[in-house]
């Protein structure tokens, strides 16, 4: 298992599209992958929760990872979320 804190930039937080793109990228992997704000943990291959989360500009948030492929996952998982489209 591996994971990391980071903090959403993006101005509109994790709303529809960020989130269909976060889900689009973790179904190409085999791992659980898990976004967790707080108390809430999504499923991130869920748009729906995700969208669930409610992560906002300015949250921290959890990337948790685990399975075969996790190190990989993790680094697409970050770059989708810290990339300005």
């Amino acid at each position: 298992m591996v994971a990391q804190k980071i903090v959403v930039a993006k101005i509109s937080g994790l709303h529809l599209r960020p989130a269909g793109k976060i889900s689009e990228t973790c179904l190409q992997y085999a791992c659980k992958i898990q976004i967790k704000k707080g108390d809430c943990v999504a499923n991130a291959k869920s748009v729906l929760g995700l969208l669930a989360a409610r992560v906002r500009q300015g949250d921290e948030i959890e990337i948790i990872c685990d399975g075969a492929d996790e190190q990989k996952a993790l680094q697409a998982v970050i770059e989708v979320i810290q990339s300005d489209k």
